[in-house]
């Protein structure tokens, strides 16, 4: 974790680079619903956001593994297990979509007035979403990268986690922006977090085979 923070202080062209996407993102959805008189919509604004947050991460994560060499590979074979390769870049990579994932909420009920009525568990679920995010996104991205970092096999590959993990996610924060009580997104939320920890077990016990081959 500690290499992966100081190269992204040394090339903050990335972190740059992935802030001012999220901004500029959500100052074309402010100039194009500014000019409606009726407003946004709930239901949009739920799906805009999720959108935003969506494309982020995979340009966030999906340099997890394009930027190491093969040679960079080798070294690190000779200093750490693969189980700390994957796990550092799902908790880095984590981290990295929870701080994009507030501030682009933070800009985002700036810009667009903030419908949501329970602000905690829009929160929570922005936090299982990023972290969901992660986890899919980089081990894919472990996958892609054996062969050849195809961005086209990690849109593949991803689809059939993310989706139903965004049909979700979009569901606990349509429930928190309509004030509905927390338990009507119990199951939601369990599902979303079982979710998460699977697949961070199943890229715990898989990486050292992708990693060996």
């Amino acid at each position: 974790m500690r290499k992966e923070i100081v190269l992204e202080w040394r090339q903050r062209y990335a972190l740059n680079g992935m802030l001012l996407y999220v901004i500029s993102t959500v100052l074309i959805c402010y100039m194009s619903f500014s000019l409606s008189a009726g407003g946004i919509e709930k239901p949009t604004w739920n799906a805009l956001y999720w959108i935003i947050l969506l494309f982020a991460a995979v340009n966030a994560v999906a340099k997890s593994f394009v930027q190491e060499r093969y040679g960079r590979f080798l070294y690190y074979y000779t200093l750490v297990s693969p189980q700390g390769i994957i796990l550092s870049k799902i908790v880095y990579n984590a981290i990295l979509m929870v701080v994009l994932s507030l501030v682009g909420y933070g800009f985002y009920s700036l810009m667009l007035d903030n419908p949501v009525e329970d602000h905690f568990l829009f929160v929570l679920t922005i936090l299982l979403g990023a972290a969901g995010f992660s986890t899919t996104l980089t081990m894919v991205s472990g996958i892609a990268s054996k062969a050849g970092n195809n961005s086209v096999l990690m849109a593949i590959l991803s689809f059939p986690v993310i989706i139903p993990m965004l049909l979700m996610l979009m569901k606990v924060s349509k429930n928190a922006m309509d004030g509905l009580e927390r338990a009507a997104s119990s199951d939601e939320i369990l599902t979303l977090a079982s979710i998460n920890l699977i697949v961070s077990t199943l890229s715990y016990i898989l990486f050292p085979y992708l990693w060996r081959s």
